[in-house]
């Protein structure tokens, strides 16, 4: 009899939210599930819609954390911030937590993730990390990066949904420190901020210096496809300040910035390139409020260079 799963968070803003809806999605309909899988989430309206859409009898909405924890055996939790998920887990341990196993794929420090992993084994259950690198499509098409960490037992019932069902592949961590994948995780979405502020100063300059950001797109597509190539048309075509939504939330993108920096002045290393982009997205967050999104460091570079914020 497979296991009975609950999933608490389905996220507040853009790219958390999608990614997190499109991995339940994917449980409800990959998993080989044979009991509806319960969902909660503290806005109980997104839980229902997203219910709403998936299959009829796959899914239970449950409007407390209590109603979801006691009669789940696996119990997922994905959220936004580390104060998000210590209250999350404080709650779920007041319920009958014992021989239950709790599965976070929340970006979170690492530091956050070990003292998790303390309080979830000292209530006698299992926990594993499980931060997923991807972006909201690559959720939807099973396409995430899952990174388990936490005793080998415990990692190994978790696998069964990862690969070829939220992911396409796993970065195994198994009997190393819990906040090993977080740590990871932090240091790998650097790599995507640095990213787009290579493309951002990129881009200006193709347009202030004559070549034009056309022309410099070219060669995005030519020499760097996938994520360089999204970014690119995001910063050319002027997404980066259209949506309504974003897809990377500029407080997410500045929270996982200040858990790098803190990572590395711990370990005595300068983050000169994570430096800059930090101070470009406080200038997306003062031109675009909750709204900006981390390819807005775009127009911050662009207002810096003498243009305008929008294309």
């Amino acid at each position: 009899m497979a296991p009975q799963l609950a999933w608490i968070g389905l996220g507040n803003m853009g790219r958390v939210k999608q990614a997190f809806r499109g991995m339940v999605k994917n449980l409800v309909e990959k998993g080989n599930l044979d009991k509806p899988l319960i969902i909660y989430n503290r806005t109980p309206k997104r839980a229902e819609d997203l219910s709403a859409k998936l299959p009829a009898g796959k899914t239970k909405v449950v409007t407390s954390i209590d109603s979801a924890v006691k009669p789940a055996d696996i119990i997922f939790t994905c959220v936004g911030d580390d104060k998000a998920i210590t209250d999350t887990i404080d709650t779920c341990l007041k319920a009958e937590a014992r021989g239950k196993l709790f599965v976070d794929c929340s970006t979170i420090h690492p530091d956050t993730t070990n003292a998790l992993a303390k309080a979830i084994v000292a209530q006698g259950a299992e926990f594993v990390a499980c931060p997923v690198f991807g972006a909201p499509a690559m959720a939807e098409s099973r396409q995430l990066v899952l990174v388990l960490a936490g005793p080998a037992s415990a990692v190994d019932k978790v696998k069964p949904y990862c690969t070829g069902v939220t992911g396409r592949a796993i970065i195994d961590f198994s009997d190393q420190p819990h906040g090993r994948a977080t740590h990871l995780k932090i240091i790998g979405n650097t790599f995507i901020l640095n990213m787009v502020e290579t493309l951002s100063e990129g881009h200006a300059l193709a347009e202030k210096s004559g070549l034009g950001s056309d022309n410099l797109h070219q060669f995005i597509e030519t020499m760097f496809p996938g994520p360089y190539v999204a970014y690119s048309s995001r910063i050319k075509s002027g997404d980066y300040h259209k949506r309504e939504e974003p897809l990377f939330a500029v407080d997410l993108a500045r929270k996982d910035a200040k858990h790098a920096l803190d990572l590395a002045k711990a370990a005595g290393v300068t983050m000169g390139d994570v430096e800059v982009a930090d101070n470009h997205l406080k200038e997306v967050k003062n031109h675009m409020g909750s709204r900006g999104d981390i390819a807005g460091i775009y127009g911050a570079v662009r207002k810096e260079s003498g243009l305008k914020f929008e294309v």
